[in-house]
């Protein structure tokens, strides 16, 4: 049988404000516990919320970097249910009036574009932590209550885990180039919740919808899927079907663990917040908006392609996040390689990156002192081998590449008659490979090369070596 994967993602965005939604308590990440609050975000009697307009200009922001209409008139509502870490017993949210709706990302599907539809993006505000202790009890941190969020509903247009990966990674990029949130999913600044289905496609019969909460990474969203995916397509080729609950991914297990039975929207009581006065948008201010919105992860791609004459791939890779493609183009304004440049950042950079799980913006060395590397290289001053050691260097210590090949004299031997003593003993050392290379085996060339790079430490000239080495044999 044929199944087909429906999948549709909430993602909850902690938004880069320095107050809170309704209140002017400080929404930075880390304070000791309960500092950050104040009667209006505790919901104490009394106390009335006023809307943070900074965060319903990054939801406009946010709407128009995702093609969405922007409402003209909007309003809050309440969304009432309990929960341990929603102190007032209620969240100010936004029900049948989101500030935008119907948008889409498009992201790549085999080489073409395929676009995944919003919704809607509303603005809410976030609710505190629940903090488990060793001795079983459950302490309450509200500091992060009221913090706030853009919430981003898609379609059920994602059809496999991978594709709900390529949406994800262009939704953080974009929110990140916009400058509306950090994105830092380790500081819960972006959480996803993921609703999966399955239908059988020659019978049209499909499996229940299951809605999986806040998972903290895209691996974890990737993982749950496949999962929930597998476990679907077992229960209807069996003839069962799933039951419409919530469930939440367990890392330790790799599986997905029941939470609850599945709330419908009547169970949230939605009615329009009494305490704030229905919202009219201008034309006026979502065109200044627009007029000074900063180039999109497309259209910087395209830039460099066209700029910097770079393939599609290393232009993809480059710009996937502001913070790369600022070093790249920072590192290019001293460096007459773009493709060098490029070379260097997607290979050595990005996996030494990978191997510390590191940010671009992490590292111990600026564009200026990389370019400066490669300048040394380009210019001969050091081989591309000791480059590569010398930016392992940088990474480790910080310091610059002029400094770290005075200290290890790593300068570069282009003194040919000093190189030639050298390879005369290599050639002296290895007459086999000598007779192998007379007899057409050129591959021992090679071999000779990198014994006088062995006994040189790295640092003769390379293409000196060779010449050499050529030279000197076919005099034989």
């Amino acid at each position: 049988m044929k199944y087909k994967t429906l999948i549709g993602l909430e993602i909850h965005v902690e938004l880069m404000t320095k107050s809170k939604l309704f209140c002017g308590c400080s929404t930075e990440f880390g304070g000791e516990a309960n500092t950050h609050c104040c009667p209006v975000c505790l919901g104490l009697p009394g106390a009335l919320p006023v809307i943070n307009k900074k965060a319903v200009e990054y939801c406009i922001k946010a709407g128009l970097a995702f093609n969405c209409n922007i409402a003209k008139i909007t309003k809050m509502d309440r969304k009432n249910y309990f929960y341990p870490d929603l102190v007032k017993g209620y969240q100010i949210s936004q029900y049948d009036v989101p500030i935008c709706s119907r948008g889409y990302v498009e992201i790549e599907r085999e080489g073409k574009p395929k676009r995944i539809r919003l919704i809607r993006i509303h603005v809410e505000e976030d609710t505190g932590k629940s903090i488990h202790s060793e001795k079983g009890e459950t302490l309450m941190d509200f500091n992060r209550s009221g913090v706030p969020l853009i919430e981003i509903v898609t379609e059920p247009d994602m059809n496999s885990p991978e594709e709900a990966r390529s949406f994800l990674e262009k939704l953080k990029a974009t929110l990140r180039y916009i400058e509306v949130s950090d994105c830092k999913m380790e500081e819960g600044s972006l959480r996803c919740d993921v609703n999966i289905n399955v239908v059988e496609e020659s019978t049209g019969k499909k499996s229940k919808i299951i809605e999986m909460k806040n998972i903290n990474s895209f691996k974890g969203v990737v993982k749950a899927l496949e999962y929930e995916e597998k476990r679907h397509r077992e229960l209807l080729s069996q003839g069962k079907d799933t039951v419409r609950e919530t469930r939440r991914w367990d890392e330790i297990r790799n599986e997905t663990v029941v939470m609850r039975r599945k709330e419908g929207v009547s169970d949230y009581r939605y009615f329009p917040e009494p305490d704030l006065v229905k919202m009219e948008i201008k034309g006026e201010w979502i065109e200044n908006i627009r007029k000074n919105f900063p180039e999109l992860p497309q259209e910087k791609k395209e830039r460099f392609m066209q700029e910097y004459g770079l393939p599609e791939y290393d232009s993809e890779v480059l710009t996937g996040t502001k913070e790369l493609a600022d070093f790249f183009e920072k590192t290019s304004k001293y460096v007459d390689d773009y493709k060098q440049v490029s070379n260097w950042i997607m290979g050595d950079i990005l996996r030494r990156l990978k191997d510390e799980d590191m940010q671009i913006e992490d590292i111990r060395f600026n564009p200026m002192e990389f370019a400066e590397l490669l300048n040394m290289v380009n210019k001969g001053e050091i081989g591309n081998n000791i480059g590569k050691k010398v930016l392992k260097e940088m990474f480790e210590t910080g310091q610059s590449p002029k400094d770290i090949v005075r200290d290890k004299g790593l300068i570069q031997m282009n003194d040919e008659e000093e190189i030639k003593d050298i390879v005369n003993t290599v050639i002296t050392e290895n007459p086999q490979s000598v007779a192998d290379f007379k007899n057409g085996k050129n591959r021992a060339i090679g071999f000779l090369v990198g014994q006088v790079m062995k006994k040189t430490k790295g640092k003769a000239n390379p293409q000196i070596v060779n010449k050499l080495i050529l030279e000197i044999i076919k005099a034989k």
